[in-house]
């Protein structure tokens, strides 16, 4: 169930914070990683294990949902933009 949109707080503030610096840091160790391995897919899963593994607890989880997430919709939009016919060569 949704909880209530309410005014912000101290204590709610410093939470996003945090939250935002741990996001900093999980995207830091996948671009290392990625800029290592390559951006293919066992790349960007070497990565997502990288950057899970080191940070810990739920928010470890939710960076590895994300990139694989990312993963998927970016392959899945370089199919798309893709030509589908060669171009003819004169």
């Amino acid at each position: 169930m949704a909880e209530k949109v309410g005014m912000p707080t101290v204590t709610g503030f410093k939470d996003s914070i945090l939250d935002f610096g741990v996001g900093l840091g999980g995207g830091i160790l996948y671009a290392l990683s990625a800029g290592f391995t390559g951006s293919g897919l066992i790349g960007g899963l070497i990565g997502a294990g990288l950057a899970g593994s080191v940070i810990k607890g739920t928010r470890g989880t939710a960076i590895a949902t994300i990139l694989g997430f990312q993963a998927i919709v970016g392959a899945a939009s370089q199919t798309q933009a893709a030509p589908s016919q060669s171009p003819e060569v004169m």
